[in-house]
C-alpha cells in the first residue's frame, strides 16, 4: 500500500511540477485510486528565480523555499521533492527548517547511475547556467568525468531554450525552436565524449527523451518518482 503522503514543493516552474505529479500518478502501480499516493503539491510560482539569486541578480529564495515547506509540514507529509535541479543548491537550508525529510535527487541520481550504466565514465550535462555555477554536478557524481557546454553555447542555446521570452520553455513553448536548440547541444556533447545525457532542468525534461539521441538521457526527475514508487523514503 502507498500509504506514505508525498509532498510536492514546487512551482519552479508551474509546467514542471505538473509533469512531475502526472509521471509520479503514470509511475505509481494501480488498480484503483486508493492505490495511489496521496499527494499535498504548493506550486509556490512566487518564489524567486534560482539561477538569477545564484548569480547575484535577484532575490534569496530560501525564505520562500521554506515558507513553502512549512505548508506541506503542516500538512504532515512523509517526504517531499522539489521538481527544480536548481533548488537543489539550497536543499540542506530547506532541510534544517523542517522535520521531514526532502528527497535529493541528485543523490539518488548517483546511485542510480552506478546500478545501471555501470561502465559509464562520460556524462553531459544539460542544466542551466545556475545550476553549473553552483557545482551541483560535479558534487553529486564527482566519480565521473561531465563534459558541460562551452559558455557560448551555454548562453545562446541552452539558456535561451529555457529562459527566452519568444520561444522559451519557460514561456510555455515546448515543441519546435527549443528542441531542436537543445538537441543541438545534446549532440555536441556526444561529438566530446558524453556516453550519457542528464536532463539537468525540470524545463529540459518537458521537451526532451531519448528518442532525440542515440545514447541514454536520464531525467533526475524520473530517478526520484522511482525512489518514491519504490519507497525508499
Amino acid at each position: 500500500m502507498n500509504d506514505k503522503i508525498i509532498g510536492i514543493l514546487g512551482g519552479m516552474g508551474p509546467e514542471a511540477t505538473a509533469h512531475f505529479y502526472f509521471k509520479l500518478i503514470k509511475a505509481t502501480p494501480s488498480k484503483t485510486d486508493q492505490d495511489h499516493f496521496r499527494v499535498i503539491m504548493d506550486s509556490n510560482s512566487k518564489i524567486p528565480d534560482r539561477t538569477s539569486a545564484i548569480f547575484g541578480n535577484g532575490e534569496n529564495p530560501v525564505p520562500a523555499l521554506i515558507e513553502t515547506a512549512k505548508t506541506l509540514e503542516c500538512a504532515k507529509v512523509d517526504v517531499a521533492c522539489i521538481p527544480c535541479i536548481t533548488a537543489h543548491y539550497f536543499i540542506d537550508e530547506i532541510q534544517e527548517s523542517i522535520n521531514f525529510p526532502i528527497l535529493n535527487a541528485l543523490r539518488e541520481l548517483d546511485t542510480y547511475i552506478k546500478a545501471n550504466y555501470p561502465d559509464i565514465k562520460n556524462i553531459g550535462i544539460l542544466a542551466t547556467s545556475g545550476t553549473l555555477k553552483t557545482g551541483l554536478f560535479n558534487k553529486y557524481l564527482s566519480d565521473y568525468n561531465l563534459i558541460y557546454p562551452d559558455e557560448d553555447i551555454q548562453s545562446n542555446k541552452v539558456m535561451q531554450a529555457i529562459y527566452s521570452p519568444q520561444y522559451g520553455i519557460k514561456s510555455g513553448v515546448i515543441e519546435g525552436k527549443p528542441i531542436d536548440m537543445l538537441v543541438e547541444t545534446g549532440e555536441i556533447l556526444i561529438k566530446n565524449g558524453a556516453q550519457i545525457l542528464i536532463a539537468g532542468c525540470t524545463e529540459i525534461g518537458l521537451v526532451l527523451n531519448s528518442s532525440h539521441f542515440d545514447i541514454p538521457l536520464i531525467d533526475p526527475m524520473d530517478v526520484a518518482i522511482e525512489a518514491i514508487v519504490k519507497n525508499k523514503y
